[in-house]
């Protein structure tokens, strides 16, 4: 499953964005849509993608920013389950070994 979220930015901070969210490793796929909710383009992110994969990504949304003065990009994340941090009880936490004792 995955989870989506919605960024509304002005189309001088689209490639800082969209370097930004590709740096973070857990989006499938981004979505560049006009203030009126135009679908312009969209593209999906696979994990592994290298630099030279990215660069003509990277031309045609420099190309957008200059011609877009408000977008906005939908991401699309894995989603991960939250990690809830737990402490063990007494009853989970081993007793320490003691060799004198005796076995049951």
């Amino acid at each position: 499953m995955s989870l989506k979220e919605t960024f509304s930015i002005n189309g001088e901070q689209l490639l800082k964005k969209i370097k930004d969210l590709i740096a973070e490793g857990n989006v499938r796929k981004i979505t560049i849509s006009d203030k009126n909710n135009k679908e312009i383009v969209s593209f999906p992110v696979t994990i592994g993608v290298v630099g030279i994969v990215l660069a003509p990504i990277f031309a045609a949304v420099g190309t957008l920013a200059a011609i877009l003065t408000e977008c906005k990009i939908t991401v699309e994340r894995n989603e991960t389950p939250e990690e809830t941090p737990t402490t063990p009880t007494d009853s989970e936490i081993p007793a320490p070994y003691n060799p004198e004792e005796p076995k049951l």
